[in-house]
């Protein structure tokens, strides 16, 4: 995805006819703009592709959810919302950068060159994370309402003195924050982000985007977060309906003037209508998001939460969708725009954002060809990702991983994916799995039926694993209760599987839990077969297990023999090593490494 972002690109854009965006996700693939949704709770909802091609973290991307002591960053909750979206072909909005409100407790205490330090540190982080983005809500919430005074609690810290100060209002440390951003993100679409910009503070609004453009600002987009678009206590909605919307005339009228006195792009960044009335919410939304989509000037919409009783207004009545007892209701407002979107393409003249379709390509053997069931496979040799969703729905993802916790995790080994991958046990295994995490794995069975199943886990508590292909179950559920993270032990069970390649789902059915390895085997064959639970402890003169790299540090995988010897011998032969070269053993069990050379 290729952003137009210079001002001369920008406005020379104005002039072309909007071209048709296609995302092959969501109610508006097909739309001139994008209709996006946010994070649910922290999480990306299984049906979120179903409805909405663009995707917001809620509080993920924040930094007071990212940085909670100073130099600790964890960056997981934010990467699950990006990938979504880099994986099914979707836009993706960081928010956000700067804001005066859920930023680090520790800031407050900074002085001002340590401010300047500790936010120049946050924007490096972050470019480092995600190097390229499509959108970032460079500054939030920080119109001035009076003396020293803003939207959000800037003056709580010194971010204002160390960004440059805000002399006599003119924003000084806003201009400042969106050039650090273009430094960084030379591509990306930089907004500027604020609330009641439509009916209490349009003016101040106006007159902020104007102050930092002459000052410089690399201001691609203003963010209209539309939390406004109600009048309180009812009244007159233009139509005689007698609802609670905001007439829509004078809507009308207030974005065309933000545009003529701005000259700036408009996103509908956190749209929503707080009301427990189903024909009242829908109204508003007929006529709101119709107007906004036909609206030249307005590059995309998102809507703040889907879900009734998990958004952010009072007991979640801005929700447009109801679940209980797993099924999903349509509330009238969700209803009337899955009749409206697919049909709707919009119109959009910004130039802001181009795409060209995202071509569904399928998941991917980790090693190349798919597992033979041969021996243990490793939890983190799941299957590479592809991209997009395909024509009956599936995605090509190969694994939902969420969660976090304290331990130290190696990222390098699948670095791009959100997965937790730690040493322990001896060598490298997947942690941090709440209920519902899953990984794929393409695997080959010679003759179908039923096999042995055993797993290596740890949890300090209760813990549970399920397989699947497709939505079928088709194993025992390996239950297991541990009282450690690092006392791993062998839960097992049975699994039926039909001949012929196909893709196993490993599910975490209860979490927390940590993963080593499986293994599927012929009945009576496996290493489950003895004891359903059973501590699997060094034995010095037993067969090793010898994790085997190459010089990149790339694990090729797992062999068993006696000592190095025996394999170093075994892996001349393997079928592991494809080319000359100089490759590594290393001992499950003792850490142990020795070098083998081998020649093809």
């Amino acid at each position: 995805m290729k952003s137009i972002l210079s001002k001369a690109k920008t406005v020379a854009a104005l002039a072309l006819a909007a071209s048709t965006l296609s995302f092959g996700v969501g109610l508006a693939e097909n739309a001139s703009k994008f209709v996006g949704n946010i994070t649910t709770r922290g999480q990306v909802r299984s049906d979120f592709g179903q409805y909405w091609n663009q995707i917001t973290a809620e509080n993920e991307c924040k930094w007071a959810s990212i940085e909670g002591s100073r130099g600790n960053r964890n960056f997981s909750g934010c990467k699950n919302a990006f990938n979504w979206a880099k994986q099914n072909g979707g836009y993706f909005k960081f928010h956000a950068l700067l804001w005066g409100s859920q930023y680090p407790n520790w800031l407050e205490s900074l002085s001002v060159d340590d401010t300047k330090k500790a936010i120049t540190d946050w924007f490096d982080a972050v470019k480092q994370n995600f190097p390229e983005l499509d959108m970032i809500d460079v500054v939030n919430e920080a119109i001035r309402t009076g003396n020293n005074q803003y939207h959000s609690n800037y003056p709580k810290t010194k971010i204002i003195q160390a960004m440059g100060g805000d002399n006599n209002g003119d924003y000084t440390f806003i201009v400042k924050a969106f050039k650090m951003a273009r430094e960084r993100w030379p591509d990306a679409v930089l907004i500027y982000n604020d609330y009641n910009t439509v009916q209490w503070q349009k003016n101040e609004g106006i007159q902020l985007i104007q102050t930092i453009k002459k000052g410089g600002a690399p201001v691609d987009a203003y963010g209209l977060q539309a939390h406004d678009m109600q009048v309180s206590g009812g009244g007159n909605n233009g139509t005689g309906g007698g609802g609670t919307c905001l007439n829509i005339n004078t809507l009308k009228s207030a974005i065309e003037e933000i545009w003529n006195k701005t000259e700036t792009p408009m996103f509908i960044s956190e749209y929503d209508i707080a009301s427990n009335d189903d024909a009242d919410q829908k109204n508003c939304y007929e006529q709101q998001i119709s107007y906004f989509m036909e609206n030249e000037h307005i590059a995309g919409i998102t809507i703040w939460g889907y879900l009734y009783g998990a958004t952010w207004t009072s007991g979640g009545n801005s929700g447009i969708i109801r679940e209980s007892n797993g099924q999903v209701t349509d509330r009238p407002a969700m209803t009337w725009l899955k009749s409206y979107l697919p049909s709707h393409p919009g119109n959009n003249t910004t130039g802001l954002l181009n795409s060209t379709p995202v071509d569904p390509e399928p998941q991917t053997p980790f090693k190349g060809v798919a597992f033979d069931l041969s021996g243990k496979i490793e939890a983190e040799d799941f299957d590479i990702p592809g991209k997009g969703r395909n024509q009956d729905g599936t995605n090509n993802n190969s694994y939902t991983a969420s969660g976090s916790c304290d331990d130290n995790w190696n990222t390098e080994y699948r670095k791009g994916t959100t997965v937790s991958i730690g040493e322990k046990n001896g060598g490298l295994v997947i942690g941090c799995n709440p209920t519902g995490n899953s990984y794929e794995y393409t695997i080959k069975v010679a003759e179908g039926g039923t096999f042995d199943l055993a797993a290596m886990v740890a949890a300090d508590g209760e813990g549970a694993l399920v397989f699947k292909v497709g939505d079928k179950v088709v194993s025992d559920t390996l239950k297991y209760t541990g009282s450690s993270w690092t006392t791993f032990e062998q839960v097992a069970g049975s699994i039926t599987l039909e001949k012929g390649e196909q893709i196993l789902t490993m599910e975490v059915a209860k979490g927390y839990i940590d993963i080593d390895w499986f293994q599927i085997s012929k009945a009576g064959e496996g290493p489950g077969t003895d004891a359903i639970a059973q501590t699997v402890k060094y034995d010095p003169n037993g067969l090793q297990d010898y994790y085997v790299f190459d010089m990149h540090g790339a694990n090729l995988g797992v062999m068993c023999a006696y000592d190095f010897g025996a394999a170093a011998e075994i892996l001349k032969t393997s079928s592991y090593v494809k080319s000359s070269g100089v490759y590594v053993l290393r001992n499950r069990f003792t850490g142990e490494m020795q070098k083998v050379r081998v020649t093809r």
